[in-house]
């Protein structure tokens, strides 16, 4: 079982570089509050870095995405 990582984006990305906002669009977040389960990789591991100040990570096990 790989490792999952629940990114919710918890400020705006008004102000912040094209980048950035990039980042969070390929992390499949679109706006404040929005959830995104993601497999841990270290592509993943890469776009969480670039936005830090954005978001919000939790570790989760498959039984609590599932349901």
């Amino acid at each position: 079982m790989a490792k999952q990582l629940k990114v919710t984006q918890v400020r705006s990305s008004i102000g912040t570089k094209p980048k950035q906002r990039g980042t969070l669009r390929a992390l499949g977040l679109r706006g404040i509050g929005q959830s995104n389960v993601l497999v841990d990789t270290p592509d993943a591991r890469g776009q969480i870095a670039k936005v830090p100040h954005l978001i919000s990570v939790v570790e989760v096990s498959t039984d609590e995405v599932e349901s």
